[in-house]
């Protein structure tokens, strides 16, 4: 399958997903992911009916930034929280990823992949996993058998990188250190539960 193309809403930042049959799809209703959606002034364009992210998973080695990489920002919650990232210059959600670059996931927010031409269904298939639901602003009921094939596919796909060493291709940290590319902004604790009072 062709690469799928990845932007920023004003298009600075650019570029592509390999690999895009080869990925967990998962809508995600926690507070902190509807914090970060406030955080970027951006709700209504990220959350959907009952306050989830829609999100493709896949591993970092997929990722390339063809054009304004100097665009992207990162910030957390907390200072032990996920790595989350965005575009700076138009505030559009890129993914978000764990601190250290061995485990080697990044879930790409759905605000980054639309194309109006291509559905989600279309580019990535079905959702395989909902997380969080008894944060979700409406009851959700998944089925279980579903979480668990897409909590098997997860696991798979980031022990192959891990094994296959191509956990050390990813364009947001350093090859040398280790450390993101970016300086995270960790938020106050003021500033954190004003966003997740607001989500919740």
């Amino acid at each position: 399958m062709a690469n799928h193309p990845l932007r920023c809403r004003c298009g600075r930042l650019q570029g592509t997903l390999k690999e895009p049959e080869r990925v967990n799809r998962v809508v995600c209703y926690c507070r902190d992911c509807q914090a970060f959606a406030r955080y970027l002034g951006r709700p209504d364009e990220i959350l959907d009916e009952n306050g989830g992210s829609d999100v493709i998973q896949t591993v970092q080695a997929n990722v390339e930034f063809t054009a304004g990489a100097d665009q992207l920002a990162c910030m957390r919650l907390t200072e032990k929280g996920l790595l989350r990232w965005y575009a700076v210059c138009c505030n559009t959600p890129v993914g978000n990823t764990v601190a250290d670059f061995r485990l080697s996931f990044i879930g790409l927010v759905h605000s980054c992949l639309d194309q109006g031409s291509i559905s989600l269904d279309t580019a990535f298939g079905p959702v395989r996993m909902w997380n969080a639901t008894p944060q979700a602003w409406r009851p959700v009921n998944p089925s279980k058998i579903a979480w668990i094939a897409g909590v098997l596919r997860f696991v798979k796909m980031v022990a192959r990188a891990r094994f296959d060493g191509s956990f050390k291709r990813t364009p947001l940290f350093s090859s040398e250190t280790g450390a993101p590319i970016v300086v995270p902004k960790v938020l106050t604790t003021a500033e954190r539960e004003q966003l997740r009072a607001a989500a919740g």
